[in-house]
C-alpha cells in the first residue's frame, strides 16, 4: 500500500478538517488553518479486507473516534505539508496495526537460574538475621 494508492483511496473517504495550529509562526499562526484533521471511517477503506479492518479497529481502538481513525497534525506551518504527514502518519498506523503479533511462549526458568535465586535469598535473610543480634553480651 503506497502512498499514492492511499490518497487515491482516501479521496473519497477522507473527511478533512482545518484548525489554527498552536506554536510557533508569528502572525501566521493567527491567520492561516495549519493543523490538519484526517478522519477517515473504516469502513470506506477498500484497500483493506474485512479481516484487516477488524485486526486494525482492535489494534486501533485508542485512535478510533464513531468508527473513524483520526489523525492530528500541526508540525509544520505549511497546511499541504501537514496534510501529506497525516497521510503518511495513517498509512504507518495502518502498517503497524496489520503486522501480526508473535505469540508468547512460556519458558521455564533454567535450574541453575533457580538455585542462584535460593543461594541470593538464603544470603539476604542471613545478612538480615545477623542484623537483629543485640549487643548485651
Amino acid at each position: 500500500m503506497s502512498l499514492l494508492l492511499l490518497y487515491d483511496a482516501l479521496a473519497s473517504a477522507a473527511e478533512w478538517s482545518f484548525a489554527r495550529s498552536s506554536g510557533p509562526g508569528g502572525q501566521n499562526v493567527n491567520k492561516v488553518n495549519s493543523k490538519a484533521l484526517l478522519r477517515v471511517p473504516l469502513a470506506s477503506l477498500a484497500l483493506l479486507s474485512e479481516h484487516q479492518k477488524s485486526v486494525v479497529s482492535l489494534k486501533l481502538a485508542s485512535r478510533l473516534v464513531d468508527g473513524a481513525l483520526t489523525v492530528h497534525v500541526q508540525d509544520t506551518r505549511s497546511q499541504l505539508e501537514n496534510r501529506e504527514l497525516a497521510l503518511r502518519r495513517l498509512e504507518t498506523l495502518i502498517r503497524a496495526a496489520l503486522v501480526p503479533t508473535k505469540s508468547r511462549r512460556a519458558t521455564k526458568p533454567t535450574r541453575a537460574s533457580q538455585e542462584r535465586r535460593l543461594t541470593a535469598k538464603k544470603a539476604a535473610s542471613r545478612n538480615k538475621q545477623g542484623r537483629n543480634r543485640s549487643f548485651e553480651d
